[in-house]
């Protein structure tokens, strides 16, 4: 099964509708698995993908992140992106 991590904290706005993209996204990739992080209780985690801002979505092969994604254009978009991992 695939795996990313989606990294937000929960009073960011921008991150509620990303959370909502990926809610559809999820519905509709049903081998992704997406580890939501509540970027407010594990800032080791901010660190350690070096994230620069929230929302944002970690692609990982194998266990490695490959990509980050702060823009999340739309749901077509974040789909495509998810099918190619």
């Amino acid at each position: 099964m695939k795996k990313v991590i989606y990294a937000y904290t929960p009073l960011c706005g921008t991150c509620q509708v990303a959370g909502k993209m990926l809610d559809v996204a999820e519905e509709m990739i049903r081998d992704v698995e997406i580890e939501r992080i509540d970027l407010n209780y594990a800032k080791g985690i901010a660190e350690e993908y070096q994230i620069e801002s929230v929302p944002c979505l970690i692609l990982l092969k194998e266990g490695k992140p490959v990509d980050k994604i702060y823009a999340f254009q739309s749901v077509p978009y974040i789909i495509e992106r998810l099918r190619e991992l």
